[in-house]
């Protein structure tokens, strides 16, 4: 399976498709599309649409997978978002691809161990998990790719949505002590 992740955004949308096929995750391509030159609204969605279309009949993957436009204060910026989300979305529907939406602190939370992970954090797992040299200069770039992480291991995992629910919402631990637990549980996963 190939999965497209997305990081969508208005002014820097993050992409990456990610090839399941075979015993361990293989990275294809990490990405963004830039659209801060862009300076009409419309032409940066009709761009987002476009070359979502455009990556989807490259690669011909078999599943979406999209972050979720998170609560922020801004509503004007909260709506923008949804609207990149929105399109992005449409146009992986236009080209009969699947789709699966993923909440901000989900993707933290399976990529990292903690939902409050910082952007750095979640590159810096994804960089040791997959092995890339340096880390993208827009981190919405590793951001869908940590998308499409998440999209892999749920897949592979058909009772983490249970897992999930089971968890308490709330820790009293500090983020670096549930940085630490994570390392300590997953040393496999960070370079020494």
């Amino acid at each position: 399976m190939l999965i497209l992740g997305i990081d969508p955004g208005t002014q820097v949308l993050g992409y990456s498709l990610l090839d399941t096929d075979g015993a361990k995750p293989q990275l294809v391509v990490m990405d963004v599309l830039y659209l801060r030159k862009i300076a009409d609204f419309h032409l940066r969605i009709r761009k987002i649409f476009d070359t979502t279309q455009r990556i989807i009949d490259s690669y011909h993957p078999d599943h979406l997978a999209i972050e979720a436009p998170f609560s922020g204060k801004n509503v004007q910026s909260m709506l923008k978002l949804g609207k990149a989300q929105g399109v992005a979305i449409g146009a992986a529907i236009s080209r009969d691809l699947s789709y699966t939406e993923y909440e901000p602190a989900a993707v933290k939370q399976r990529v990292t161990g903690t939902g409050n992970a910082a952007k750095e954090q979640v590159a810096a797992m994804l960089q040791s998990i997959f092995g890339f040299q340096n880390l993208p200069q827009y981190l919405d770039a590793s951001d869908a790719l940590a998308v499409a992480y998440t999209c892999y291991l749920e897949l592979s995992d058909p009772l983490a949505d249970i897992r999930q629910q089971l968890k308490p919402t709330h820790s009293r631990k500090s983020k670096k002590q549930m940085w630490s637990d994570f390392v300590a549980h997953n040393p496999e996963l960070v370079n020494n």
